[in-house]
């Protein structure tokens, strides 16, 4: 049990699911808040649709009847827009409820490394008194 928790508890085991949550777990929950929360609120200043919002450059844009872009530069910078608010959302949700508990988890459960280290920088800094203490009995 006690090699279990110290795998669990390394860094690399915490990236890693922090890297498989962010791309997997939380795209559909996220997508879902941006589309019906945040798409909305922006929607307030515009269209309730982000991916409506585009811009063409070097002219006007001509749009075939299929919807293709037959000229013009088409941007679709809306959908940008959508795609940083689901990134940043997610970020701030794997932070603070995967990172921040971790962490102070972590905190309170030393690994045997860690433990020696800490030890071994009491056994130095007593030597060091006593080094001191030596000194000033001369």
């Amino acid at each position: 049990m006690k090699g279990f928790k110290e795998f669990l508890l390394r860094g690399n085991v915490i990236d890693l699911a922090v890297a498989v949550v962010i791309g997997a777990a939380f795209t559909t929950v996220i997508n879902a808040f941006v589309n019906g929360v945040i798409d909305p609120l922006v929607g307030v200043f515009g269209t309730k649709d982000l991916s409506a919002y585009s811009s063409c450059l070097k002219g006007p844009c001509a749009v075939d009847a299929t919807g293709k872009v037959t000229s013009g530069i088409f941007i679709l910078w809306g959908s940008v827009l959508s795609a940083v608010l689901s990134f940043v959302i997610t970020a701030a949700v794997v932070y603070f409820l995967l990172i921040v508990p971790t962490k102070r988890l972590m905190a309170k459960y030393k690994t045997p490394v860690e433990e020696a280290a800490e030890a071994e920088a009491k056994e130095v800094a007593l030597l060091t008194e006593i080094r001191d203490a030596l000194v000033r009995q001369r």
